[in-house]
């Protein structure tokens, strides 16, 4: 039975572009970047173009949002306009392989013709591992894992596979570099829509002047009006913890090229994990005692001693590592401390101050205000801090003082470590973390030296006295 796709679905005009560099000489290679404001069809539109490339070219084609209950709630079970199921509008009976119902709990629509349509989460890519898709959509991109993106990048160019991204602006992180790229790149398709762009086939906007005044009137502040409707990139992501301070680095000229110095030394900051990635930021002390960020090192699934070769192996030469209280913990594998098991392969660990929480993150305020980093080589790191951001309460439609945990949580939090451990620093000389007596430590080094904490990194301060947090 013959059907025709896309299937009771019409492109407007704004979005016959994107289709037509997609499919105009065939799907090989191609690219795409679509930043297109807040209800814009988006995701509509690509399920349409899954839908025609699916019978074009038999393979699987990955629908990627942040995270899988994000693209259950969104893909899988969306409801359009009309009140249809967004998959069973795109994907009608007629094209799915009878033979093989659709597959709810892994999100997977097999088709007649042997292709397969797939909803996935971005936030854990390495779990696809083996997977040979030959096109993918990348939702949300700007607060989905990037490295979703270095994964998937050599599978598509050797099997000459397509990617689309799409989403909304947040902020100047990983998004921002993907577009200025796609707009620069004649092969990229790239396309940045605001509701003042986009028209209804009856000539109406998809989003009138009179709906935003509407959000301006029920509190919707400006700076998120300017993001979601115009696709400003000046704005931050909503609820981001350092967005202030990266825009003044980046203002002052601290984010930009700040090569490692051979003729000083390097410490480690880790943040260590297994499952959860382990991040590692390497930094030298600038003469004025600032720290000056030069690398950044981030991977899944690799042991202890995996990642000290990896550091040893580096053009480096260290004169300490720093990580977290939880090397404290002991590994049921081997009966030691990671600590003192990182001591028995003659790499000696500082445990930096442990600190609550919303502290760190004031630290990291200050830290950031100070320290130059050297981009692009710590890109990863940059992108992570400007998606930090604080966890969203649906129900209360607010958000909490606590951190949202995602892949922004481990370059957050190796940089965070760096921030308390550069604190522990006094006239030069690393002081003993909190378990090891810190503030005896403290006391005794500022009477031996009569000189303060305060004095000797007033920029670490502000002037009465209390720590720098950051805000202006």
């Amino acid at each position: 039975m013959a059907i025709d796709l896309p299937n009771e679905w019409n492109a407007r005009d704004y979005q016959a572009p994107l289709f037509q560099h997609m499919f105009e000489g065939g799907l090989e290679r191609k690219r795409g970047c679509a930043v297109w404001h807040r209800r814009g069809g988006k995701d509509s539109c690509c399920l349409q173009l899954s839908a025609v490339s699916s019978q074009m070219r038999v393979g699987t084609i990955w629908h990627m949002l942040p995270t899988l209950k994000q693209g259950r709630r969104v893909i899988w079970d969306g409801i359009d306009r009309e009140g249809r199921r967004m998959i069973d509008q795109a994907f009608p009976k007629e094209m799915r392989d009878q033979s093989s119902p659709i597959n709810n709990s892994d999100m997977q629509i097999r088709f007649r013709n042997g292709s397969i349509y797939q909803v996935v989460g971005s936030d854990n890519y390495d779990s696809l591992i083996g997977a040979n898709p030959i096109g993918a959509i990348l939702s949300e991109w700007a607060v989905a894992d990037p490295k979703a993106w270095d994964y998937l990048r050599p599978i598509l160019a050797e099997n000459g596979g397509w990617a689309l991204f799409i989403y909304t602006p947040r902020g100047k992180n990983h998004g921002k570099k993907l577009y200025d790229m796609a707009k620069a790149n004649p092969r990229w398709f790239c396309s940045l829509l605001t509701v003042d762009n986009t028209f209804r086939p009856d000539g109406t906007y998809v989003i009138g002047p009179d709906i935003i005044a509407e959000e301006r009137v029920e509190g919707m502040s400006e700076e998120k009006i300017q993001q979601e409707y115009y696709c400003s990139f000046e704005a931050g992501m909503e609820g981001a913890f350092y967005t202030l301070e990266l825009n003044l680095a980046e203002k002052e000229g601290r984010i930009g090229d700040f090569p490692h110095d051979p003729m000083k030394q390097c410490q480690s900051w880790w943040d260590i994990g297994f499952r959860d990635a382990t991040a590692i930021i390497i930094t030298q002390r600038g003469d004025d005692g600032k720290p000056i960020i030069i690398d950044y090192l981030e991977g899944r699934n690799k042991a202890l001693d995996e990642w000290i070769r990896d550091i040893r192996s580096l053009p480096y030469d260290f004169d300490e590592h720093n990580g977290p209280h939880d090397l404290e913990n002991t590994d049921w594998t081997t009966g030691k401390t990671r600590r003192e098991f990182a001591l028995s392969l003659n790499f000696s660990f500082e445990i930096v101050s442990k600190l609550p929480v919303q502290d760190g993150i004031d630290a990291t305020r200050a830290i950031i205000r100070v320290a130059r980093f050297n981009d692009p080589k710590v890109g990863r790191l940059l992108d992570g801090l400007y998606s930090y951001r604080r966890e969203y309460d649906d129900r209360l439609q607010m958000f909490r003082d606590k951190p949202y945990h995602d892949w922004a949580s481990h370059p957050a939090d190796a940089m965070r470590y760096l921030s308390v451990g550069w604190h522990d620093y006094i006239g030069g000389v690393k002081i003993l973390s909190n378990q090891h007596g810190v503030k005896a430590a403290v006391r005794g080094h500022q009477r031996r030296q009569k000189q303060s904490y305060q004095d000797m990194y007033p920029w670490m301060f502000n002037d009465d006295g209390s720590l720098r947090n950051g805000r202006p």
